[in-house]
């Protein structure tokens, strides 16, 4: 069902564009220097997470990660055999938002029927992404988490999540270390 309603979408999306003049329509987007930044995380990527609030003994898992759409897109799929006493997968989607001068995201996965809405910015000087995540908290309540990726070289990059702790100071609550896969 999903399928069909993306190809009458597309289809009506192309016939809208048929109707209008050419010199009418915007160019194409193209990737640009921001999206050499989300290149940097293409490939096959072995990780190992640690959950540091609650504390839990760390999991291994794998994040694939691929260009998508036009260039525009990173697509990243990650799984692990176990993470918290059961089995866990995900599925992201991070691009530039050239509106809002920011990268933008989206992530779904196996322990919440929320979506996650992400924003952030790239700090070349430190190497680093910054911003925060939108996601509904165990109490169904909308929370904002601060997210930083370190890109420690070209095969180490860092990802650490922070939340409020119990003593409601931002604290890290989880820290996912990758290396390439070669």
């Amino acid at each position: 069902m999903e399928l069909k309603r993306t190809f009458v979408l597309a289809a009506l999306l192309c016939g809208a564009a048929a109707g209008a003049r050419a010199q009418d329509m915007p160019p194409m987007p193209k990737p640009g220097p921001e999206h050499d930044v989300l290149k940097k995380a293409v490939g096959t990527w072995d990780a190992t997470v640690e959950m540091l609030m609650p504390p839990a003994p760390p999991s291994k898992g794998t994040e694939t990660t691929a260009l998508g759409p036009g260039g525009l897109w990173l697509v990243t799929d990650f799984k692990t055999a176990e993470m918290m006493g059961s089995p866990f997968q995900g599925h992201g989607v991070e691009g530039w938002d050239p509106a809002k001068k920011k990268y933008v995201g989206t992530w779904v996965d196996s322990m919440s029927t929320a979506i996650a809405l992400s924003e952030s910015t790239y700090d070349a000087a430190s190497k680093s992404m910054n911003g925060t995540m939108s996601v509904t908290g165990p109490d169904g309540q909308p929370m904002k988490l601060k997210t930083v990726t370190q890109y420690k070289d070209d095969d180490t990059r860092v990802f650490t999540m922070y939340m409020p702790g119990p003593d409601g100071k931002e604290a890290a609550s989880m820290r996912i270390t990758y290396k390439r896969r070669k």
